[in-house]
Formats: C-alpha cells, structure tokens, sequence
C-alpha cells in the first residue's frame, strides 16, 4: 500500500525565509528594507550583478539573491555621484528580491533609501564573497528542493533509516515505540516530510515543527519521546533507507519468488527500497521490522541471503552436492 502523499515541489521561497534559515549560517543581518521581506526569491543559484550595475540589463538575473563583493563596491566608488545614484535606482527598482553585502561592508545612505523605497531587503555578511555563494547557494538549493509529506512514522535503526506506513490502525507508532526501546531513534511520527538533498540526491526525512519528538500510542495519548528516552532516543533529520509498508494478509502477493522480490518505490525522483509486512494477531511486527533492516544493511555489505539459497538450489539441480561455499 503506498502512502498518502502530498506533494508541493518548492518553486520560490520568500526572503524571509532565506534570512531565518541562513541568518546563523552565513553571519547576516537585516541592515535596511525590512518591509520586502516577503519578496520570492523563484532561482537557487546566487549573482553578482557586475553587468547590471554598468547599465547592461539584457541578460539579467533579476530572480535571484544579489550579491555585492569587492569588485562591486569598488566599481561603484569608482563611478561620479550622480552616475552612482542612478546606477543604483535601476538596479533597485528591477524587482530584484534582495541584495546581499558581503565582506561587511557598509550600506551607503543611498543605498538604504533606494532598499527602503523600493522593498527591497539589505543584508549583510562578513563572510567573503565567494565562501558566502558557495554555502549560500547550497542552502537555497535545499530549501527550494521538491519536498513531499508522507504518512507514516520515520525512525533510525541501527543507522538505517526506516519509514513505516500502513493504513491506521495497522500500529505504526506502536511498531516503531518498541523498536525505540530497543535503541531505534524517532524523526517523526505520523506525518514525514522528505526532501531531496542537493548534494548526495538522497531523500532526508524530517518531522513537521508541531510535532517533533512527540508520538500519540493509542491508549496512551501524546509522549514526549526524548523525557521518557533520553534525547539518544530522537533525530531531526535521517537519510530514507527503506520502506516498510505493513498491511493484511491478502494485500500480499503470495505468487512472488522466494526473496519477496521486494520492490522499490520512486519518490521526488529517487529509488527507495520497499518491503510489505503482513499483519496478523499474534505477530510481533517489531521483530520482523528489526529483521528487514539488518536484511537491508546486510544487502548494502554485499551479502544477500535470498541469491545466495538460489545458488545453491541451482547448484543441487545441476548435480552439484549445494553446500555453502
């Protein structure tokens, strides 16, 4: 059974949201144009607008962070004042979302008046410019990567990532609650947001801000896993490894070959391994959830059980005696 998924691929992301994200990061500070803090910044990638500020507009990457270095700075204390001044206003009134000073320079007073006339947020980092677009545009990219919200209860298992999902009922949060008890680590539970990171292409999960660190056990009502647990017992963020979908008996194929031929399910463009658990009384679904990711984590050293018994029945059909070699 596949998960309920809500999608919503982050086109643009509010200069605001920039400034919360990255303020610690990238050392920055709002130094004028507070009130253009919700202007959308629609591309990850960040510019120097060299070009622009000497009046050619052609090609001009108006979506994006703007960032001010040396080269800028020193190009526009080159220039006359009147000059100066209306270099400025073209550039301030092209619907720029924000303009970044990095190196710690100073705001000019006509700078800040063209920001404040115009909405347009004035930041300022005291990084150098270029470490500043590095770690900049690596943090745009994955706060404007294609995000998705899953049902279903993420946990950390001996380094694995496991997403459990089932329809309600099926015990999700209980299944992932004993396997906390045996040393798992809970990212979310009920709802997974996931992402795709910008680097590795791996899918992370993360729990939803209302809820992080907390469960509801039916019968129990909401904990806080972290007070009852210790905080080894919580992440807040874990790489997606493998799927576990647990459902009724009769939801499973029965006619697939010895090794379940465990599928996989594309999400956000990348391949996560998936294998269905049927759920029957008396079944400790716990075990078997643990018993899957070691399978797993054995598969990722090579080793796999399922192509290793085919060999051998192979072996014994062609005469050979099929013992282990």
């Amino acid at each position: 059974m596949k998960p309920k998924e809500r999608s919503g691929d982050k086109l643009s992301i509010t200069v605001g949201e920039f400034f919360e994200k990255a303020q610690e990061a990238l050392s920055l500070e709002l130094v004028a144009g507070g009130d253009g803090m919700d202007n959308r910044i629609v591309e990850a990638a960040i510019n120097r607008p060299g070009l622009a500020l000497t009046g050619f507009y052609e090609y001009f990457a108006w979506k994006r962070i703007q960032t001010f270095g040396y080269a800028e700075h020193k190009y526009l204390s080159s220039l006359a004042v009147v000059a100066r001044d209306e270099r400025l206003k073209e550039f301030f009134c092209s619907k720029i979302p924000c303009v970044v000073l990095a190196r710690n320079k100073k705001i000019t007073a006509e700078m800040r008046k063209l920001a404040d006339e115009f909405n347009v947020p004035v930041l300022r980092t005291k990084m150098v410019t270029k470490y500043f677009m590095n770690a900049a545009t690596i943090l745009m990219e994955n706060l404007m990567a294609p995000t998705l919200k899953v049902q279903g209860t993420m946990i950390e298992f001996m380094g694995i990532g496991v997403l459990i999902e089932g329809k309600s009922g099926m015990g999700k949060s209980d299944t992932a609650l004993s396997l906390v008890k045996k040393g798992a680590a809970l990212v979310s539970d009920d709802i997974t947001k996931l992402r795709v990171d910008s680097l590795s292409r791996a899918l992370l999960a993360s729990p939803v801000e209302l809820t992080r660190y907390h469960m509801e056990i039916k019968g129990v009502g909401i904990i806080h896993v972290p007070s009852l647990f210790g905080v080894a017992a919580v992440r807040s963020e874990k790489v997606l490894n493998l799927i576990v979908t647990l459902c009724n008996k009769g939801d499973i194929d029965d006619s697939v070959s010895l090794d379940g031929e465990k599928l996989t399910r594309e999400i956000l463009g990348v391949d996560v391994r998936n294998v269905k658990i049927a759920v029957v009384p008396g079944r400790d679904i716990a075990n078997v959830v643990e018993v899957a990711t070691l399978d797993y984590k054995l598969k990722m050293l090579g080793h796999d059980a399922a192509k290793e018994l085919d060999d051998r029945l192979i072996d014994v059909m062609s005469g050979g005696r099929g013992v282990y070699r």
